[in-house]
């Protein structure tokens, strides 16, 4: 049972809008920014390997709004209203999985991801890896499951069943696969 269970991500915690340029032009809550097809903001994915380059999967909590229970990246979250990118990484692996470790950035993408008739993901995303072997405490608030799954795994499942994944994680891992694989095995 996890300590780490504290309510970490609210509706009116103020996200970061940016351009297609990445630069900053406002701010707005989470929830106005998730609506409709969304506004675009700032966000991350990461993704924690273990020394068996094993990925450290999670499947989102059935409260979230978009893409509930969907299996997904270690972690993934926004910088806040005056927060940079390494700050909110560490906070947000912090608050989700119980754990720290350094990050490498690999890249920025923007995308537009649509939930039914529920909202979207519209994010200028930075994507980066880690390596930890430290035992795991999710917050159930955030994470109803979680494992560790190889790299040929992951790629395999995501073939067989892409519609029980979330799509930044389809986009992220075809770019790793293609253009980061080196960056991984480093690890």
């Amino acid at each position: 049972m996890s300590n780490n269970d504290q309510q970490v991500s609210f509706d009116d915690e103020m996200l970061i809008l940016v351009d297609e340029n990445d630069n900053i032009i406002g701010y707005e809550n989470k929830l106005a920014c998730h609506r409709g097809e969304g506004l675009l903001h700032r966000a991350f994915s990461i993704f924690i390997f273990n020394d068996r380059k094993e990925l450290l999967l999670q499947q989102r909590s059935e409260q979230k709004h978009l893409w509930p229970l969907y299996w997904s990246n270690s972690c993934c979250s926004h910088p806040r209203k005056g927060e940079d990118l390494e700050n909110a990484t560490q906070r947000r692996l912090a608050e989700e999985l119980g754990i720290s470790t350094p990050l490498k950035h690999l890249f920025t993408f923007q995308y537009h991801a649509r939930y039914k008739n529920v909202g979207s993901e519209r994010e200028v995303c930075a994507v980066l890896i880690g390596k930890s072997n430290d035992p795991i405490s999710v917050n159930p608030t955030e994470i109803a499951d979680w494992k560790y799954i190889g790299i040929n795994e992951l790629t395999q499942e995501l073939a067989k069943h892409p519609e029980k994944y979330t799509p930044w994680l389809k986009m992220e891992w075809e770019r790793l696969m293609v253009e980061h694989l080196d960056d991984i095995m480093a690890l």
